[in-house]
């Protein structure tokens, strides 16, 4: 068309009726001229012409348009058939750390991440393998494949669909999350409210204390907590306002009892622990090295580390069997850090850290001072740094229980390498206040650290405000503290009985808000998969708690739940839970037969010791031990299950028989 107007234009030419007009016109004047027929015919000629070439021109245009959009579709189809061919790809991949997994899962060795996020190579080189093939030894990760490769704690990949908008980087994280974040997800879409959703989720799966909001939201109110000043408004030092950093270093100088005053220059701010995570992560390892740290742990680790910085966690994984050496359920010892370090280094993985928590989260366990020293001792000689998290340090809530910090050491093993995280969050029930602290005596990890802290900075007010809460040591001391740990154990208690009467392992421990709940014998089969239909039956059920795949743990069945809560909540939400146990048990009696030779304690115990629990790892009790240690842990863990002493007094006992009654007492560890 746009041709054919073109040469219109450089060719003008009356339109044919005006030469029509012209043609009657001089046949009225003067005779017909054969040349008038002749150039009438001419112009007819050329006006078909032009006719035809203009209906030449349209269809060819058409023409071109109709391929134009074949090939655009063509194209667009190509594209979308690329795309379903990475998707298909993408879950081959996952599917395959699955099969890694399982086929790995009875192994104790450490736990490492795939060793980048180049997930477009990862990729590639999938398809390089025609989509699949038995040999997983082709895969760039074959130093992994010795290993237990395991995503799915936090991926899920299950229905994922790879994003046209996203780079590799920003799918994958897509995909990072796990049945934590869907039960959070769910819980926020139907909270529980006594009045108007009182059918709604209770959540016992996030570490939220619950029982002071009346405490803290009176004193964060106060008079004192209100200042505006130009300083304020405007950018701070990085590390945080300096009249907090020395607020800090006096407060924590205080509860952790350093043998002398910490530093306000060695301390710095953060929004959070998370964030400061990521910073130490970031400063300490290059991309694909990475840190050790023991299972279960809180699985919020492993998205601040790996996901920015694309640092690997190496699993030193704990178990619930209790022998000779171990004298208590997922003991960490230094012979565990020994072999995963081993282990990752003959992977070829450099590890550059230690992380330790204490107290420790899911398991409420309290590090003794000769065991953090021991620890410490073991990151020297390999020259490991070590993050030690004491976020619960204040929330030990029996006085039964002493925390010692690291900072109350008198002498570090290694000072340059040890780096104190605490905060806020926890400790005074404020989770939506992000604050977190970090002191260390290294200043080059401090500036480091502190660069990254344009990208993590807390807010001048709220810096004020922690100021002011921190140097309050009589309120903290006389009020605070007081009413938090009675709540916290009352709730525990009430808790803990309601295990006891439905016959539930657990962990019995004085610190922190969480239980660690063993519903192994829930499980027909034992797998992580069951473990998973399991939460969700709580879930459906409006109950949402916090499954130990979560926590990277290497048994299937533990669960964790949090009992900081208000008691019409505990109450309910017990409830619930009683339902579903009580639903699942009937339902593995219908479906299992009895089997010959088990013990009738598998899984079960009714204590009020120390630990409740029976390990199911341990033999039935129809065959013989040959080690002496199992032995003897074997009956460590009947005499705990045991309520002889409560049977019978002390002083009857100790009176008849004292020489095995103090045998007995030392070992049930009454003394």
């Amino acid at each position: 068309m746009a041709n054919s107007s073109r040469i219109q234009n450089v060719v003008p030419r009356p339109g044919f009726s005006a030469l029509h007009r012209l043609r009657k016109k001089r046949k009225g004047q003067r005779m017909r001229d054969p040349l008038d027929d002749l150039l009438l015919k001419t112009l007819t000629s050329q006006r078909a012409m032009e006719e035809r070439f203009l209906q030449m021109e349209e269809r060819r245009f058409q023409r071109d348009l109709d391929v134009e959009e074949r090939r655009m579709q063509l194209e667009q189809r190509r594209f979308e058939l690329e795309r379903e061919h990475e998707f298909r790809m993408f879950n081959v991949f996952a599917q395959m750390l699955s099969i890694l997994k399982q086929s790995h899962s009875s192994s104790s060795s450490s736990v490492a991440m795939p060793r980048s996020l180049d997930f477009s190579q990862a990729l590639s080189e999938m398809e390089g393998m025609g989509g699949g093939g038995s040999n997983l030894q082709e895969m760039r990760f074959r130093p992994l494949t010795k290993r237990r490769v395991d995503m799915h704690g936090f991926c899920n990949p299950n229905g994922f669909q790879r994003s046209p908008y996203l780079s590799a980087r920003g799918n994958f994280a897509n995909m990072f999350q796990g049945s934590t974040e869907e039960g959070y997800k769910a819980y926020h879409a139907d909270k529980y409210d006594e009045d108007k959703n009182p059918n709604g989720i209770i959540n016992f799966g996030t570490s939220e204390n619950k029982l002071c909001f009346d405490l803290m939201s009176k004193r964060l109110t106060q008079t004192d907590m209100d200042l505006m000043e130009p300083s304020l408004l405007q950018y701070p030092d990085w590390k945080g306002h300096l009249f907090l950093r020395e607020e800090v270093a006096r407060f924590l100088t205080y509860y952790c009892k350093a043998p002398a005053p910490l530093k306000a220059e060695n301390v710095i701010v953060l929004n959070g622990c998370g964030s400061l995570f990521s910073a130490l992560a970031t400063v300490l390892c290059d991309p694909g090295e990475a840190v050790l740290i023991a299972t279960p742990f809180y699985g919020g680790i492993t998205q601040s580390i790996f996901l920015y910085g694309n640092v690997k966690l190496v699993y030193v994984c704990l178990d619930s069997k209790i022998t000779g050496t171990n004298t208590r359920p997922f003991q960490l010892t230094v012979e565990k850090l020994e072999k995963a370090l081993q282990d990752a280094q003959a992977e070829g993985v450099t590890v550059r850290a230690l992380i330790l928590l204490n107290p420790q989260n899911p398991l409420g366990d309290i590090y003794s001072l000769s065991e953090l020293r021991d620890y410490l001792e073991f990151a020297k000689r390999h020259e490991l740094h070590v993050i030690v998290d004491e976020i619960y340090m204040l929330s030990v809530f029996d006085e039964s229980a002493t925390f010692h910090s690291v900072l109350s050491m008198d002498r570090l093993p290694d000072p340059q390498r040890t780096h104190v995280m605490w905060g806020i969050t926890k400790d005074f029930a404020v989770s939506g206040i992000r604050f977190g602290t970090l002191y260390t005596e290294n200043q080059d990890v401090a500036d480091a650290v502190a660069s990254l802290c344009y990208f993590h900075g807390v807010c001048g007010p709220i810096q004020h405000k922690v100021a002011q809460l921190l140097k309050d040591r009589d309120w903290i001391n006389q009020v605070y503290l007081r009413a938090n740990h009675a709540r916290l154990k009352a709730a525990h208690t009430y808790v803990t009985d309601e295990l006891k009467t439905l016959g539930v392992p657990f962990l019995n421990r004085n610190a922190g808000f969480f239980v660690w709940i063993d519903f192994r014998k829930y499980l027909k089969t034992g797998t992580f998969e069951e473990e998973l239909l399991l939460w969700k039956r709580f879930l459906d059920n409006k109950v949402l708690l916090s499954c130990g795949k979560a926590f990277e743990c290497s048994e299937p069945g533990w669960f964790r739940i949090i009992f900081a809560d208000k008691t019409h909540r505990l109450q309910l939400g017990m409830q619930r839970i009683r339902k579903v146990l009580e639903e699942r048990e009937q339902e593995i009696l219908a479906e299992e037969k009895e089997q010959p030779c088990q013990s009738d304690q598998d899984g079960k115990a009714d204590s009020t010791d120390e630990v409740i629990f029976v390990s199911r790892h341990q033999e039935p009790t129809c065959a013989s031990s040959s080690n002496l240690g199992d032995l003897i842990g074997l009956l460590q863990q009947q005499m705990r299950s045991s309520d002889w002493l409560q049977k019978n007094t002390a002083e009857q006992f100790a009176q008849e028989k004292p020489e095995i009654y103090d045998v007995f007492s030392k070992l049930v560890g009454k003394q």
